[in-house]
């Protein structure tokens, strides 16, 4: 049997890196939206039909008469579909988050590969201000500013899962869409940081499109 060749070997030890469309990732964050969205409804259309087949079998307490709603009394109406969209919102937030930060975990682990462990915070920022934004969204983060105690706020002032979010409905619909799609990109920061040992908190914010900031705090200890 002969050996294999060396440029064999050396492609099964690190295979070759494989390349995707640059808009991939847009279309995969607007699907992945729908997706979960939809996935909400029907999870609790599920819990809810339970709820009603246990307590027609007299499982659990028949659930409470539904108050009555004044037809004329529109506050009302309008205010329980706004908590209802609140909540959903939310619990879609929250999925998109988890999934960037398995994201971003993989991502940092690739990145920093070959590299010695971050010596301070600032360090791990400093990386996710450099590369690991040039590997998700292809450019460095526009600035950076910290206050030495743990808080660090990066701006992208053209940030890329954001710049093509619009609306008929106007600017206040456009910038709440907005604000559900950086929850991903929250995440994968979130994620990519905890891999390397700094677990803390992003906050996204967005006032005007397509800029966005995000606040990380991390322990003073870090």
């Amino acid at each position: 049997m002969q050996p294999a060749p060396a440029n064999a070997l050396s492609t099964l030890a690190d295979p070759p890196t494989r390349m995707v469309d640059g808009a991939v990732m847009d279309y995969f964050l607007i699907e992945a939206v729908n997706a979960l969205r939809v996935s909400s409804a029907v999870a609790a259309a599920r819990a809810k039909k339970i709820e009603r087949d246990m307590a027609e079998a007299g499982l659990l307490p028949p659930p409470p008469p539904a108050k009555q709603q004044n037809p004329r009394d529109s506050t009302s109406s309008t205010t329980g579909k706004i908590m209802g969209s609140v909540e959903e919102e939310e619990s879609i937030r929250s999925r998109l988050e988890a999934i960037g930060m398995h994201v971003g975990g993989n991502f940092a682990e690739r990145l920093c590969r070959d590299r010695s462990l971050f010596s301070d915070s600032l360090d791990a920022i400093k990386f996710v201000c450099k590369e690991l934004w040039v590997s998700c969204w292809d450019k460095q983060v526009d600035n950076l500013r910290t206050n030495h105690r743990g808080v660090y706020v990066l701006q992208d002032n053209a940030f890329k899962p954001i710049a093509r979010i619009s609306s008929w409905e106007g600017r206040q619909e456009a910038l709440r869409r907005a604000k559900l799609y950086v929850a991903l990109p929250a995440g994968i920061i979130r994620g990519a940081l905890s891999r390397i040992g700094f677990h803390g908190t992003v906050v996204p914010e967005i006032t005007t499109l397509p800029q966005c900031t995000f606040q990380i705090k991390l322990p003073k200890n870090t």
